[in-house]
């Protein structure tokens, strides 16, 4: 049979996601990818305003309650220790076709401690 383009690019993030080695991401074959330290790892959503609302409160309730937040797919968990201080962009754009752009940084918590001074 032959390959097509879609072929091709499935064969390609497979050999990626094989590349990216079992330190970076965890795989059972029934369970999520796990998104961890030493992997860049980026999704896009268009979402309505309403489910931008619900994930963006889920977030903050998640910021405001612990020091981690989880983040999940049906095909992927992020699990992430944040740090302090949290940064918070806004970004208005408003000539011609107006824009806002909201970001926001979670610092990674250190794991490391301080040495004893003696």
């Amino acid at each position: 049979m032959p390959t097509t383009d879609s072929d091709r690019d499935d064969t390609e993030a497979t050999a990626d996601n094989e590349a990216a080695g079992d330190e970076e991401m965890t795989n059972d074959s029934d369970e999520q990818t796990t998104i961890r330290t030493g992997r860049n790892f980026e999704q896009t959503y268009r979402l309505s305003a309403t489910e931008t609302g619900g994930f963006l409160i889920a977030v903050g309730e998640q910021l405001r309650d612990s020091d981690e937040i989880t983040i999940t797919d049906e095909e992927w968990e992020l699990p992430f220790a944040f740090g302090e201080p949290v940064e918070v962009e806004i970004d208005f754009e408003g000539m011609d076709d107006p824009e806002l752009e909201l970001e926001i940084e979670l610092p990674g918590r250190p794991d490391d401690t301080a040495p004893q001074v003696e």
